[in-house]
């Protein structure tokens, strides 16, 4: 049996205020979406170790699936800027033609390999909130997001 553990808000007063600071850091970058196709704008701030937030949005490309989420955006220019400092929490949210949506969103299957990556680099767990306009879903591990990831094959058992 499978069991995720996290925790739902249905509004930010129970969280602390660098929670809502990068909650609201998500919400701004879904101005930078490129999302000209789809029309679902992403934003997504990643906060370091070291208070640093790096923020990220979904970048659409008419040659289709050359774009790139919003979660990967922000990763990759944290790891590329500050490859050495472990990451604390992730916010992710999305909008669309009528706003926020109400329900959070959940990073999509290459986002949850790469966002594993990364806690596997510092060997340590961080938060993840998806959010939407009715409730915010905390995730304080990766792992919670993808149970059964792929690993580094050259670590796998061989035979």
């Amino acid at each position: 049996m499978l069991t995720i553990d996290y925790t739902e808000f249905h509004d930010t007063n129970q969280l602390k205020d660098w929670e809502k600071d990068l909650i609201e850091q998500a919400k701004a970058a879904l101005a930078g979406s490129y999302s000209p196709y789809s029309h679902f704008r992403v934003g997504a701030a990643v906060l370091l170790d070291n208070g640093v937030i790096i923020t990220g949005s979904n970048q659409e490309n008419g040659a289709y699936p050359s774009g790139l989420c919003a979660e990967r955006v922000a990763l990759f220019y944290a790891g590329a800027q500050y490859p050495n400092v472990p990451i604390k929490a992730l916010a992710v949210v999305a909008s669309n033609e009528k706003g926020i949506t109400v329900s959070p969103v959940s990073p999509c299957g290459a986002c949850r390999q790469v966002m594993l990556e990364y806690q596997m680099i510092s060997n340590k767990p961080y938060t993840i909130y998806m959010v939407g306009a009715g409730k915010i879903i905390k995730i304080d591990d990766v792992k919670q997001l993808l149970p059964f990831s792929f690993t580094n094959v050259s670590e796998m058992d061989q035979e």
